[in-house]
């Protein structure tokens, strides 16, 4: 019964969803579409469709690389909530590097690039993390204001110094085509940016698991003072934890433009950065759940649309549900496991099933 009990608390989140569902087909049922109809519509389109299960790995691939962005310093105690604008920043300068660098071979270009966005969102990062640990500084209040800074600096970009001669958006000349990223899916836009998410996902797992650095962030996260107790320099792994998430989120901006856009777009990102949030908390901060997650979540944007078309029901009914998700999840992470308090209710049931039985 203990491991029962056990088993249910690993897998709240997955109650969560699933009670954010049910309230989701309650709210469907109160127009004249059926619930059932439009979650076989939703989930047929998103996961069993050739194109809808393309649009959905095109929305994974952002999303999943946001949801490491917002795992990584939560493991430290730190809440990014700028991986918005480092998106936006690593888009920037990987634009920057493919569209003005003289001409060389196309892997060493290619490669350049992916590190200048990199770099261009690990910087974005690093400057809230240097402000929390050297000046002690809020990093939720810097990551949220630094967003609007990073999406301004590319809608000034891309609608000034860098917007294509004659354009009647705001949006950079497109880059050279040796610099895309291959397609996984013939006849789609779903290219090998989800796979390199995957990748990176199983890396950080590993890292924060067997090795010394992932120790020393989960000694951070979780008691500042045994840290520094244990010599493990505190200020080193907020900047570490910081950097390294604003490049995986920077690699999602760079992998939108030569990925899937092209060119670098104003306003180009409908809020991966955010969605990043609800994935790292779905996921339970696991770094291998994460692309689980993306998953999800990218399928239930993916499939709104083909829902809507089948239905008539507004696809903003997806906002409201994984509005729910982020509600029931966040209640789910409320509650705690405590196997000794279990252990003396199931005890306690025990003993009062036997004197009962012999009472009789």
């Amino acid at each position: 019964m203990l491991k029962f009990v056990e088993t249910l608390y690993l897998f709240r989140s997955l109650w969560a969803v699933l009670a954010a569902l049910l309230v989701g087909a309650l709210l469907i049922s109160m127009t004249e579409v059926s619930a059932w109809t439009a979650y076989r519509e939703l989930f047929s389109g998103a996961f069993f469709d050739y194109y809808g299960v393309a649009s959905t790995l095109v929305k994974m691939s952002p999303i999943l690389l946001a949801g490491l962005a917002v795992v990584i310093p939560l493991r430290a105690g730190l809440f990014n909530i700028g991986a918005e604008g480092q998106i936006y920043i690593g888009a920037l300068t990987a634009s920057m590097a493919a569209l003005y660098l003289p001409e060389m071979p196309a892997f060493i270009h290619i490669s350049i690039v992916v590190v200048a966005g990199a770099m261009g969102g690990g910087l974005w990062g690093f400057i809230p993390g240097y402000l929390k640990a050297y000046h002690g500084i809020n990093e939720v209040i810097v990551t949220i204001l630094m967003n609007y800074v990073g999406i301004n600096l590319v809608s000034f970009f891309a609608g000034g110094p860098m917007m294509q001669e004659g354009a009647p958006y705001p949006y950079s000349p497109e880059i050279a085509e040796h610099l895309w990223l291959p397609w996984i899916m013939d006849g789609t836009d779903a290219h090998a940016g989800v796979l390199v998410g995957i990748f990176l996902a199983f890396v950080v797992w590993v890292a924060m698991r067997y090795t010394t650095i992932g120790f020393a962030l989960d000694t951070v996260g979780k008691n500042l003072t045994a840290a520094r107790y244990a010599g493990i320099n505190v200020k080193r792994q907020i900047l570490v934890s910081m950097f390294v998430a604003g490049a995986i989120a920077g690699l999602a901006g760079t992998f939108e433009v030569i990925g899937l856009k092209y060119r670098l777009y104003h306003m180009f990102s409908p809020g991966y950065g955010y969605d990043g949030i609800v994935v790292a908390f779905l996921a339970g901060l696991n770094p291998v759940l994460v692309p689980l997650s993306a998953l999800f979540l990218s399928g239930l944007k993916a499939g709104a649309h083909i829902m809507q078309r089948a239905t008539g029901l507004e696809s903003t009914v997806i906002d409201a549900i994984q509005g729910l998700v982020i509600i029931f999840v966040a209640a789910s992470l409320a509650f705690r496991f405590d196997r000794t308090y279990w252990r003396r209710v199931l005890d306690s049931r025990k003993a009062l099933h036997q004197t009962l039985e012999q009472k009789t």
